[in-house]
């Protein structure tokens, strides 16, 4: 996975809070065995936390901005992105909103960009306060992905991927395929608190998987808005089984049966593995979104 070094990177896209902290209140979903317990019944790449209970709804003060200059200062340029994880990050959400403003567009539509928020611990959204432990998530609440970068290491020592640059950009595609639905008014299928196999809610998770490969399948061709080239230039057979590696990693089978030692299907938050897999791979190998009907 490559970026163009002489790329510009737009950090507008990603507001930066990692040393603030959140005034008032307290988190709703604590660290420590039961936040990561939490995490595992189901939070982690999906919606906001009040979706599953997890939070009271009710909004806290705005997080101070006082590391907002972080990523603007150090995350100039795709060189940057190769060489740094929170710069790769704005690299991504760059690649990824630049690609679906350009499919929007060619659909007659109007894309509505969303930024991502790095936080540290605990943040306050639109959808209540949350900790590190609920995993990344979108808040349709306020059109932002909201992600703390220690997840990834998690993400490798907890579930067992392989990890990887592009494990990490799998992440960020899914997160802004819930946006997706969320303009495009589906990801409220999800919210009739229903779980199991066949649930709206694993349908949902499971197109936003479809969404992340539509991504990855055109984004080495998706002209960046400025310089008229793919700031993504390079993506590799090993990226791609990284991404698979990953989205397997958190299926709700895999998930069980190595932390309740069972799979119980009827729980099902997000898709098994091996549905999680395909349903990327269906989007990556055809690159249409309308082969992203998880519904039918």
């Amino acid at each position: 996975m490559q970026f163009d070094d002489d790329a510009d990177l737009d950090t507008s896209e990603v507001r930066d809070v990692r040393r603030s902290r959140v005034p008032g209140g307290r988190a709703t979903v604590g660290g420590g065995i039961i936040g990561f317990i939490a995490l595992i019944l189901g939070v982690i790449f999906g919606v906001g936390p009040e979706q599953l209970g997890l939070s009271d709804g009710s909004p806290e003060p705005a997080v101070g901005a006082s590391s907002a200059a972080e990523v603007s200062q150090s995350c100039r340029t795709g060189a940057d992105a190769n060489t740094r994880e929170d710069c790769r990050i704005v690299a991504v959400v760059n690649s990824v909103q630049d690609f679906w403003r350009a499919e929007y567009a060619r659909r007659g539509g109007r894309y509505a960009d969303a930024r991502t928020v790095m936080f540290t611990g605990r943040v306050g959204t639109a959808c209540g306060t949350a900790t590190s432990a609920v995993g990344p998530f979108y808040c349709p609440g306020d059109h932002q992905v909201y992600l703390d970068l220690g997840f990834f290491d998690d993400l490798r020592t907890k579930f067992g991927s392989t990890g990887g640059p592009f494990a990490q950009a799998y992440v960020v595609a899914h997160e802004y395929g819930h946006h997706v639905q969320n303009l495009m008014g589906t990801l409220g299928r999800a919210q009739d608190r229903r779980t199991g196999a066949g649930s709206n809610a694993v349908r949902v998770e499971l197109q936003a998987d479809c969404y992340a490969g539509v991504w990855a399948h055109h984004a080495t061709t998706t002209p960046d808005e400025k310089t008229g080239r793919p700031l993504l230039t390079r993506l590799t057979d090993a990226d791609i089984r990284d991404g698979l590696d990953a989205a397997a990693a958190v299926g709700d089978d895999r998930i069980q049966e190595r932390y309740q030692g069972r799979v119980t299907p009827e729980s099902w938050t997000h898709g098994s593995a091996a549905q999680r897999q395909q349903w990327f791979y269906n989007g990556f190998r055809t690159g249409d979104m309308a082969q992203c009907n998880t519904f039918r």
